[in-house]
């Protein structure tokens, strides 16, 4: 039987509460949701419940043309309060939920914070045409955005069995049957650390890219260097965590022959230069090893690019800026 929410925070009150975090952390992304982040703590962003049915993204608002109120491209800040989400336009107040990266919900599309910087980064990093080749690994939102982003590009989505995301197309990452060259961009949040064999999933990642094309990619980094889990790990679909990803996995991403950028926001980036005295965060969310992490990115300091400044981050709901990190791949 299926453990309900509440079993699983009952089990959790008997761990040490650094391990407790980390383990609810992992169940929220997919079956705790709002229980998960009232366990989790922190200031909630929003009082407004997602809606049960989104309707966004509006197909006829392309994801090529500007955000309102924000210094994108380089211009000047447009007066604008509140936020606005980068996968559906929406605008309002505030976010449902709370100031973390699982938990911070747009009313129009569902999307949440990850969700957001992945297609942040995208709109910042690749020129969007409808000619574009996408596949999407394993994608959480729903419906309504499929339907969107085939409207907008190219778009096809993957899974590696079908079982907790459905897909037009069954990927195994370790063994692409995809030809060469043969995607402009994949969007892959949140799967690589499902994956055994980490370096064959990158070698095919790359067979498969076209020249000029951008994988982008998201893996949960809670602490500074890789290193598998040291007791067994699922998320909120069962699915086994082989992986614990750090900064290190620039190096891993380079060496398969991708140029490779980590791309961040100023605070964070402001944060890492400052040392290990300037951490700007004196509480954190438990599941994320903020020192260790700081100090991880410190060596490798010079692959980070900030894509958005403090304000736009704040805009876009990409607080605190620890949770927001996404690989830009491209082919060398």
């Amino acid at each position: 039987m299926t453990p309900s929410p509440l079993d699983s925070l009952r089990e959790l009150a008997d761990l040490p509460r650094k391990e407790a975090a980390r383990r609810l952390a992992g169940a929220a992304y997919r079956r705790v949701g709002a229980l998960g982040a009232r366990a989790l703590g922190g200031p909630l962003t929003g009082d407004a419940p997602v809606e049960a049915g989104p309707v966004l993204p509006d197909a006829a608002n392309h994801p090529w043309e500007p955000l309102p109120g924000l210094e994108e491209g380089g211009g000047p800040t447009r007066t604008a309060t509140g936020v606005v989400c980068a996968v559906c336009r929406w605008q309002g107040p505030a976010f449902a939920g709370m100031d973390h990266v699982e938990l911070s919900i747009c009313p129009g599309c569902g999307a949440n914070g990850r969700d957001r910087f992945l297609h942040w980064c995208l709109r910042r990093r690749a020129v969007l045409h409808p000619g574009l080749r996408v596949i999407e690994c394993s994608p959480r939102l729903g419906e309504g955005y499929r339907e969107a982003m085939a409207t907008w590009y190219f778009y096809r989505t993957s899974d590696f069995d079908l079982r907790a995301h459905r897909g037009n197309l069954q990927l195994d990452l370790q063994a692409i049957d995809l030809p060469d060259n043969s995607v402009d961009v994949l969007l892959c949040a949140h799967v690589l650390e499902h994956v055994p064999d980490t370096d064959k999933a990158l070698g095919e990642l790359h067979r498969v890219m076209a020249p000029g094309g951008h994988l982008l990619l998201q893996v949960p980094v809670l602490q500074g260097a890789t290193a598998a889990p040291t007791t067994p790990e699922f998320h909120g679909d069962d699915t086994p965590v082989y992986w614990r990803f750090g900064f290190d996995l620039t190096a891993r991403l380079r060496a398969v022959g991708f140029r490779a950028d980590l791309l961040c926001t100023q605070p964070l980036a402001d944060a890492v230069a400052a040392g290990p005295a300037g951490n700007p965060w004196p509480v954190w969310s438990a599941e994320f090893d903020v020192p260790d992490m700081l100090a991880g990115a410190a060596a490798v300091a010079d692959d980070l690019v900030v894509v958005a400044s403090a304000a736009d981050g704040t805009r876009l709901g990409l607080d605190p800026a620890y949770m927001y990190l996404t690989w830009d791949c491209t082919p060398a």
